[in-house]
């Protein structure tokens, strides 16, 4: 595997470059571990409704851009103060997706820094039981992506202001604020560095223990990603433009993430579904959301019409029963 380092700060452009370095990944490639950094940004997950997890005001008077990411799980702050990586693999037909084993070497890099790391939960990293990474991954095909963010000097008062709490997130897991949740690497790593010397410190162990050599870009690949970032990932089609009109809204945080389900019903049928959260998905979500359309929206009419549906294959470590009865809007007893 061998390393790129992006100079681009521009999280549309480096998205677009990332999925351009993905789409073109082929067979013989030994694999890319990218390595990149943001101008302050809010990044999306592929499933989320937007304007219920930004504050957008905020956002808007502090420049912050907010940008949609192709992969699921929640939102995330990014600034010069973060290290994105990106683990961008050719894996065999058969092989299941898997978190663990991109985790380890990050986890082994930061124990290298002398940091009492642990790979939690389903895609974190914490440090006394603290957040320090996140990270979320796609497939298609035999192309995996696999990526994340390190908060090593992050400004934490942006990162609570930007991002809309979502109330029930915080009293499912019983704690009070973004803040409390999150750690900077800098508490755990001699003092009296700078932020540069931060960052150069942790980029260096990283890259030690996930690639064997560095590269350069070829800038064919320059030019693809600035015309894929102008199409996608700068419009806002892409970033704002998926929350849909609704009559009927049901949200439940389930132990594998939270999920909203929008409803436009007319004459007592669905006309249209939109399924947000911020849950792993191995299956295309808008093939659910076309399942649900035009069937009646009573609790009855709805589960003997999914009775043959498998539901819970598109979410990741869902169980079938209480998913089936959220999306046939039975109560369900709150964490």
């Amino acid at each position: 595997m061998y390393a790129l380092r992006m100079e681009s700060t521009d999280p549309a452009f480096n998205l677009a470059l990332e999925e351009t370095l993905f789409n073109t990944l082929s067979p013989e490639n030994p694999g890319i571990f990218l390595i990149w950094r943001n101008e302050p940004s809010v990044i999306i997950g592929c499933h989320q409704n937007t304007a219920e997890e930004v504050n957008a005001t905020y956002c808007r008077e502090h420049g912050i851009h907010v940008v949609r990411r192709p992969t699921g799980g929640g939102a995330v702050y990014h600034d010069l103060g973060n290290v994105n990586f990106s683990f961008l693999v050719w894996v065999e037909k058969n092989r299941l997706s898997g978190f663990e084993e991109f985790m380890r070497p990050m986890v082994a890099a930061l124990r290298d820094l002398g940091i009492n790391a642990e790979y939690t939960s389903r895609n974190d990293i914490t440090v006394d039981g603290r957040k320090v990474a996140g990270t979320a991954q796609r497939r298609s095909g035999q192309r995996m992506l696999h990526h994340g963010c390190v908060l090593v000097d992050v400004d934490t008062s942006a990162l609570a202001g930007a991002l809309a709490v979502d109330p029930e997130k915080f009293r499912s897991k019983g704690v009070a604020s973004h803040r409390a949740r999150v750690a900077n690497l800098r508490e755990f790593l001699p003092d009296g560095l700078s932020r540069e010397e931060y960052m150069n410190m942790v980029i260096s162990a990283m890259t030690r223990r996930c690639a064997q050599e560095e590269r350069f870009l070829a800038p064919h690949l320059r030019e693809k990603a600035e015309e894929l970032a102008a199409s996608r990932y700068r419009s806002w089609e892409w970033n704002w433009g998926q929350s849909p009109r609704f009559t009927e809204k049901r949200r439940h945080r389930f132990s594998w993430g939270r999920l909203e389900c929008l409803l436009e019903v007319r004459n007592g049928v669905i006309a249209s579904c939109r399924l947000f959260g911020d849950f792993f998905s191995p299956r295309d979500i808008r093939e659910l959301e076309s399942a649900l359309a035009g069937l009646r929206a009573d609790s009855a009419s709805l589960r003997q019409a999914l009775s043959d549906v498998p539901v819970e294959s598109w979410f990741s470590g869902a169980e079938r029963e209480p998913l089936l009865a959220f999306l046939c809007g039975e109560e369900l007893p709150q964490d």
